[in-house]
């Protein structure tokens, strides 16, 4: 007889995953990579399909997070308030005075918490004539012929990619340091995410990395999107957030608050909520051809993380509360 094959929990959880993710509607050749720690074990990653290029997806496949790069643009901006080079309380025009008079009424915590009043998509489309620059010189431009803005800051949370993009502005003029090599000195190197970057170009993508289709290629703006990364390091982005490594997780995971004191579910780029008496840090990304999520059960040092070429959100969010839920059980 064959010896006797005993179940481990790492093997059981694999198996937990590969069936969530059927449930979800992902077949066994979609292209999908998962990234699961639980309480705080080494992780486990399932991967299945092919890139555009027709590689296999691997646990290190380089990919486009898009707004899950927000949450490195906000460590930046906070590691900053905590060596005093930055005042959230600052205006928009003080970093940026090439931004019409609408900018003194924009404070750096209103970007922070998508309470800006800036312009977000079909209204910032009408204002970005020139769509296909999607740079940060492209949007700044487009900013500086935005007559006014489309809410009064500080009064209702209205997410925005173009605050993002002026945040990143801001941490290099605090800096003097291209956002690239800021976030690579002071984030990525110190944490050993070494296959992590901003990228702003010229090509549509760093090298060795999974390319999206070419009429949708990703944006080459910074602070709203720009990070490619791998599943092992969005993990390690956690797992450094939960410990505390860089010194500002508390900051980080503040809520946000309008002007007149009413607490928001976000935080800094970190969307909040209760769920089974823990506090969950998530958020996600899209793109065309792209879904991602990166999701945080605080104080179980439990985490996941999501990582799609396809565009069916619906999908990544099914597996995501499912994973939720078996991680919080």
């Amino acid at each position: 007889m064959p010896p006797h094959s005993e179940s481990t929990p790492e093997s059981h959880l694999h198996d937990r995953i590969t069936a969530l993710t059927r449930t979800a509607g992902y077949r066994a050749h979609d292209p999908l990579i998962v990234g699961v720690q639980h309480h705080n074990t080494p992780p486990i990653f399932l991967t299945s399909g092919r890139t555009l290029a027709g590689k296999p997806l691997t646990p290190n496949t380089i990919v486009y997070t898009a707004s899950l790069s927000k949450q490195l643009t906000a460590a930046c901006a906070a590691l900053l308030v905590r060596q005093d080079r930055l005042d959230t309380d600052s205006t928009l025009a003080h970093w940026m005075p090439e931004l019409p008079a609408w900018a003194d009424t924009v404070r750096v915590r209103h970007l922070l918490s998508h309470t800006s009043g800036l312009p977000e998509g079909i209204e910032f489309d009408d204002l970005h004539r020139t769509k296909q620059d999607h740079t940060t010189p492209g949007v700044i431009h487009a900013l500086t012929h935005l007559d006014h803005l489309v809410g009064t800051p500080g009064t209702e949370f209205r997410y925005c990619n173009a605050g993002y993009v002026c945040l990143a502005v801001i941490i290099e003029r605090a800096t003097s340091h291209p956002l690239p090599d800021f976030a690579r000195d002071h984030l990525f190197t110190p944490l050993g995410m070494t296959a992590t970057r901003f990228w702003p170009g010229p090509s549509p993508h760093p090298p060795g990395a999974a390319p999206l289709d070419p009429h949708y290629p990703a944006p080459l703006s910074l602070g709203d999107g720009g990070v490619w990364s791998t599943a092992p390091d969005l993990i390690r982005w956690n797992q450094a957030l939960e410990r505390d490594e860089l010194g500002v997780s508390t900051l980080l995971q503040t809520p946000g608050h309008l002007d007149d004191g009413t607490e928001l579910d976000y935080a800094w780029a970190l969307g909040i909520r209760e769920h089974a008496g823990r506090r969950l840090y998530q958020h996600g990304g899209s793109w065309a051809g792209l879904t991602t999520r990166l999701v945080r059960l605080s104080g179980q040092r439990s985490s996941f993380v999501i990582i799609a070429l396809d565009d069916n959100q619906d999908r990544t969010n099914t597996l995501a509360t499912a994973l939720i839920e078996e991680l919080a059980g």
